[in-house]
């Protein structure tokens, strides 16, 4: 249409943005922004009625995302203000990266993880039997392996790595996966991972007998089979030299007070995060059919069910996904890749 000018979004359709909630801005900072990185640049008040928020709440949160370096306001020439654009997210979350997370010193970590063993060794009179040395990472993960599979009630994990290795991360899914699934409880403490995003089994999230908790700086690497055995790295700096399991009560009691006490102080992390929303095939199916352009009564015929179902099914989805409007709805989706399209168009029923 001529005389309309062309918004340009600062990364493709269709692509995930990640969510700047994680790095500690509000819920409005990460809305606004999803809206601007998907939609293309805005001023202010146009934001405030797409999104259904007070202006106060968007100018707030534009502040916000100025402050950290995720957006930037034009002069617009008229009476509406400046034109708000974002940063490509890339960078966004890489400036952020930089300013909040403190990537771990490795030489650090050594020296933290001698002097955690060392700590619970010295409180032992005698460490005596009980202590055997898996020389490769290889039979480490077999021995794992065996131990979880007779595991009966806790798991207890400490992660000092912010990334996993493919080989790691294959390993460990369906052991975790088989052990919550009979009943045993999971607790796993980690470091803040260095690409933003959860380094944890997705599916694992669904157990009633999983948590996960993160901090800004762990002990050691260890692992704790029913409070019963414990293993950890017998050289920190080289993982492939494998591992020591330690069956000594009194060592491993030292070791499980030491899990305790960071799991007081870790938090989760999802509390920062954007809810995944998972979707039904008949929501996958309506919001495919919205977003090719349906009102809720062509898309209900459709799918031969009334129209006041899909305004449930809707509204269902909104509650779920915490949102407000369907707009809104329609950038959590298109974020979750649910969608082609980053908004989901608000229609009126025919």
């Amino acid at each position: 249409m001529s005389g309309v000018p062309v918004r340009q979004s600062s990364m493709t359709i269709g692509a995930a943005v990640p969510s700047l909630v994680r790095w500690r801005l509000s819920s409005d900072a990460d809305l606004v922004f999803r809206t601007l990185a998907t939609m293309g640049a805005h001023h202010a008040r146009e934001l405030a009625r797409e999104l259904g928020l007070p202006c106060r709440r968007v100018d707030g949160a534009l502040a916000e995302l100025r402050t950290a370096g995720a957006a930037t306001p034009r002069p617009s020439g008229n009476r509406h203000g400046p034109i708000w654009q974002a940063r490509p997210p890339v960078e966004v979350v890489a400036t952020l990266q930089r300013r909040q997370l403190r990537l771990v010193d490795q030489d650090e970590q050594v020296r933290s993880h001698h002097a955690a063993v060392t700590a619970v060794a010295d409180r032992q009179a005698v460490i005596g039997d009980g202590v055997r040395y898996l020389p490769t990472r290889v039979l480490t993960r077999r021995r794992l392996a065996e131990l979880m599979d007779a595991e009966r009630s806790e798991h207890l994990v400490i992660n000092t790595e912010q990334s996993f290795d493919a080989a790691s991360a294959k390993a460990g899914a369906p052991l975790g996966r088989r052990v919550v699934e009979r009943g045993v409880r999971i607790r796993a403490l980690g470091l803040p991972p260095a690409d933003q995003d959860l380094h944890v089994d997705a599916e694992l999230f669904d157990q009633p007998f999983f948590s996960y908790r993160e901090a800004p700086a762990m002990p050691m690497k260890l692992l704790v089979i029913d409070r019963r055995i414990a293993l950890f790295p017998a050289d920190p700096a080289d993982l492939e030299r494998g591992y020591l399991e330690i069956s000594q009560p009194g060592v491993v009691r030292g070791l499980v007070l030491l899990f305790e006490h960071h799991w007081a102080n870790a938090t989760d992390p999802r509390e920062h995060g954007v809810q995944d929303i998972v979707l039904t095939d008949r929501e996958r199916e309506l919001i495919a059919l919205l977003a090719r352009g349906h009102t809720d009564v062509s898309a209900a015929a459709q799918m031969r069910v009334s129209a006041r179902l899909i305004t449930k099914m809707m509204r269902a989805l909104m509650d779920r996904a915490g949102v407000e409007n369907r707009f809104q709805l329609g950038l959590a989706l298109g974020a979750a890749r649910h969608m082609p399209s980053p908004a989901v168009a608000e229609k009126e029923e025919q």
